[in-house]
């Protein structure tokens, strides 16, 4: 399994930056079936999930990003993307899409569901 992540940036407050993670090592049928989602790490913090879609396609999201952040995937592109509007300095983070592919019985929120990662995108909102 091979996660790709690109789309980040610099942007100012208010903006909007679009992330993309080309997923592969699986094919798209086999893939759809996998619990997906997008984490961040800031510095000097724990890395956090933002948002996660299930198997059935049911997305969450994290409390803080909810209402500006969306999460989709296109499974005949095997791609997976985060929208992310009206960014806050707070969002500063590196940005990393990762997959269960165990289908462990853990929440979507835990970090320890997933077990292959992307390399990181560097998202930088500056005030």
């Amino acid at each position: 399994v091979q996660l790709v992540e690109s789309g980040g940036g610099s942007v100012q407050a208010g903006g909007s930056l679009r992330l993309s993670c080309a997923f592969s090592g699986y094919t798209s049928s086999t893939g759809s079936s996998y619990c997906m989602g997008w984490l961040r790490q800031a510095p000097g913090k724990e890395r956090e999930v933002v948002a996660g879609i299930d198997s059935n396609g049911s997305t969450h999201y994290e409390d803080s990003v909810k209402g500006r952040f969306t999460l989709s995937k296109d499974n005949a592109k095997n791609t997976l993307y985060l929208h992310m509007n009206n960014l806050k300095s707070e969002d500063t983070a590196v940005y990393y899409c990762a997959v269960d592919s165990r289908g462990r019985a853990l929440g979507w929120e835990r970090e320890q569901k997933y077990n292959y990662w992307g390399q990181g995108t560097q998202v930088t909102v500056s005030s």
